[in-house]
């Protein structure tokens, strides 16, 4: 079965063609830039890479110009190819839709009901779903939630400290983002140490563009550093994370910042780009970190301070701790960052072995043989995730006619 996995950003469409059960991706690429007429569309198979610049207006238009490169272009090297399923991320499923689900009416409906709490992401993951059902008319479509991952965290872990008819009347709560990322974490962590995630406290650190915290206990997951928004918890890539709600209303008072300027300064002009006054790539703030430049420094500090906190305080909710484990393109990557966040660490039993963790290639244990807690780097692949549920929930639907 092939699957095409969808993931629709506010600009930017990524896609994948996998076939299933085996998860064979056959080609991969993205849309991004949407909105624009120098939008980039690149796509690579076993055999080439590709790129070109062309106006793309909506996510219609994007989707479109990967149907029509693949089955008109033949990108995938293959001919006569058949979708035979579409796999979607969605970021937010509220409290309704926890699950991978088949998308009806029913489900489109629940997304529609609640895009107002996920304003920059549902509204294009919608966008996704109608364009694939105009296009891909009898094609089945799975969605495949975000916060699904964190539906088991505990009443009081989830509950914000405002009064609570505005829980029951808004389900203003914790609901924790980069779950299906969570989920291929684990399963890495499974593949790594030849042993089920049922057996430990885990702390996981997804550092990307986007960063959350998350605290599994037994194979489920109890905290989060995301919560109502993506942008609460660690310092992340524009986003502030953490912060005291009076700083934002004062703020807005002295610079006289509506509400949607407020939400862009704490979203999209604040983090790493905010602080270190450079850029939001970390590559970039480390490389001025090293010539001494004092907000990089400052930034990098930060940020692994913030980690750190939270290392820290999810051990303590899980009563102990026995992996840390990073990943995302910063926690992968960045050794420097890994080797600042555990710094100090081994009170608690987290040795790092600081010549494994500089020399790392590409995923594996970084801690000393003697460290009680193990360190470890794995690479997440949400596609996979979604790919494999999709397979699972529309096998038993699958016609070829």
């Amino acid at each position: 079965m092939k699957i095409l996995v969808l993931n629709c950003g506010s600009s930017s469409i990524k896609f994948q063609i996998a076939e299933m059960p085996k998860y064979c991706v056959e080609v991969q690429g993205s849309v991004e830039r949407i909105g624009y007429t120098d939008a980039q569309f690149k796509y690579s198979n076993n055999k080439e890479k590709t790129e070109e610049t062309l106006p793309v207006m909506n996510h219609e238009e994007g989707i479109n110009l990967i149907l029509r490169a693949i089955f008109e272009n033949n990108i995938a090297g293959k001919e006569n190819i058949q979708i035979h399923a579409v796999g979607h991320r969605v970021v937010q499923g509220a409290d309704k839709q926890n699950i991978s689900v088949l998308i009806d009416q029913g489900v489109i409906d629940s997304i529609e009901s609640i895009k107002d709490l996920a304003p920059l992401h549902n509204p294009n993951h919608l966008a996704g779903i109608y364009a694939c059902r105009k296009l891909l008319p009898g094609i089945l479509q799975v969605a495949v939630f975000d916060n699904g991952f964190h539906m088991t965290l505990p009443k009081a872990a989830y509950t914000y400290g405002i009064p609570y008819e505005y829980y029951q009347k808004y389900r203003i709560r914790r609901y924790g983002f980069h779950g299906i990322a969570f989920r291929s974490m684990a399963q890495e962590t499974e593949r790594i140490l030849g042993d089920s995630i049922d057996s430990f406290r885990i702390v996981n650190l997804m550092l990307g563009s986007g960063t959350t915290a998350n605290a599994v206990r037994y194979g489920k997951s109890v905290e989060v550093s995301t919560g109502f928004t993506p942008h609460e918890g660690l310092i992340q890539s524009t986003r502030a994370g953490d912060i005291d709600a009076a700083a934002v209303l004062y703020l807005m008072k002295k610079e006289n910042l509506s509400v949607e300027q407020a939400d862009e300064l704490i979203n999209k002009k604040s983090g790493w780009k905010g602080l270190s006054g450079i850029s939001n790539d970390m590559r970039e703030i480390y490389a001025q970190a090293e010539n001494k430049n004092e907000r990089a420094i400052l930034t990098i500090d930060a940020v692994c301070h913030r980690a750190k906190k939270y290392v820290g305080a999810y051990s303590a909710v899980m009563e102990g701790m026995d992996l840390l484990v990073f990943s995302g393109g910063v926690g992968q990557n960045a050794s420097y960052i890994r080797e600042k966040i555990c710094s100090g660490l081994e009170y608690m039993g987290a040795e790092l072995d600081l010549e494994k963790n500089r020399n790392l290639e590409e995923d594996g244990i970084i801690s000393k043989d003697t460290s009680k807690i193990k360190i470890l780097v794995v690479k997440a692949n949400e596609e996979k995730i979604i790919a494999e549920d999709t397979f699972k929930l529309c096998s038993s639907r699958r016609t070829d006619g």
